[in-house]
């Protein structure tokens, strides 16, 4: 049977003092001598006294505490943007609650209200796949509960992001390809109603066209990027009746589930087809051949939405603020898109 906790009622009883001297001077009050303090922490530390956190922030109208809600734990941007998030808020004085949506507008909504049931002082926010109405999120500005949506763009006005510039990071893969000498180039992309999608999709295109490259629709072929949806897409392309050498991926996963398709069949990387990913995944360097990618900066991210969403917070008597702030993100260069020979 579990030991009864220990309160400050008890404290009290076996000092024979009143339990409002007791609780002040656990408070650090003033109005407690020092002699008196110390006689009361060191009977609190033997008895194994454990302050009630929860209790003691409610009475102060504020619990230290920031919900995360991101999409999938496991998809090492957002674990690395976790780990950002933790050791910033670790360092201003915050714990974190983390909660995965798992790409389900219904299950972030649930997650919104139990976060703001739990008396959360703000909030960050990875939107779902599925989130296309903002009705729950909206409402986060309707009750001023700090918030800050961060990867993923959030099509509600003055609100506060932080993101990465998604069209210049699509045109500079495309571009990398198209240097390196690829012509025909496919594109895997994420649903187009994300604005994240829809802005690498874009630097896509605005590659193709600086550089005088047609754009054939044939070659963007739309899916939720998992390893089989690479798989599928892959297969789309290889039915086409010309040759298409290279693919700029919306997503390492899919990209990684259309190359280990690729190498099953025989089809040399990046002889016959190359690729870039996005998003700089683990399996990205030790794939063979290790892929070209997109580094998104998942800890600088995290970093920069808890120390804005923290600062939003302790600006308690203002209008909550609106700023978007832009990471820079890198192309990692690497065998799968290592430049074709020229022909003749």
């Amino acid at each position: 049977m579990a030991s009864k906790k220990v309160t400050i009622h008890d404290i009290a009883r076996i000092l024979k003092i009143d339990s409002s001297t007791v609780s002040r001077a656990l408070n650090d009050s003033p109005r407690v001598k020092k002699k008196t303090k110390d006689k009361i922490i060191a009977a609190a530390n033997e008895l194994g006294y454990q302050r009630n956190q929860l209790a003691s922030s409610l009475r102060k109208s504020k619990t230290n505490t920031i919900g995360v809600i991101v999409p999938r734990i496991s998809r090492y941007f957002f674990s690395s943007a976790i780990a950002g998030i933790e050791e910033t808020a670790y360092k201003l004085g915050y714990n974190v609650i983390i909660c995965q949506s798992l790409e389900k507008v219904e299950r972030e909504r649930e997650l919104v209200d139990t976060l703001l049931a739990y008396r959360v002082d703000g909030l960050l926010i990875s939107v779902s796949m599925e989130t296309r109405n903002y009705d729950h999120l909206e409402s986060l500005k309707i009750r001023k509960t700090p918030h800050v949506f961060f990867d993923r763009h959030c099509d509600i006005p003055n609100n506060s992001n932080v993101l990465i510039d998604d069209f210049q990071a699509g045109y500079d893969a495309t571009q990398h390809l198209i240097s390196n000498g690829y012509k025909s180039i496919a594109h895997f992309c994420g649903p187009l109603e994300m604005e994240l999608y829809k802005n690498r999709f874009n630097g896509y295109v605005a590659a193709l066209k600086d550089n005088e490259i047609p754009f054939n629709k044939e070659l963007v072929i739309e899916s939720r990027l998992m390893t089989e949806d690479g798989v599928n897409c892959i297969e789309e392309i290889l039915l086409l009746p010309y040759k298409v050498d290279a693919v700029f991926s919306a997503n390492d996963i899919a990209a990684i589930g259309a190359i280990k398709y690729l190498k099953r069949k025989g089809i040399k990387i990046p002889e016959d087809i190359a690729f870039v990913g996005f998003s700089n995944e683990p399996m990205s360097s030790i794939i063979e051949p290790a892929l070209t990618t997109i580094n998104q900066s998942g800890s600088e991210i995290g970093k920069k939405a808890t120390q804005l969403l923290i600062s939003i917070i302790n600006n308690d008597n203002e209008e909550i603020n609106n700023e978007t702030i832009i990471v820079k993100s890198q192309l990692i260069e690497r065998q799968s898109s290592k430049h074709v020979k020229q022909k003749g």
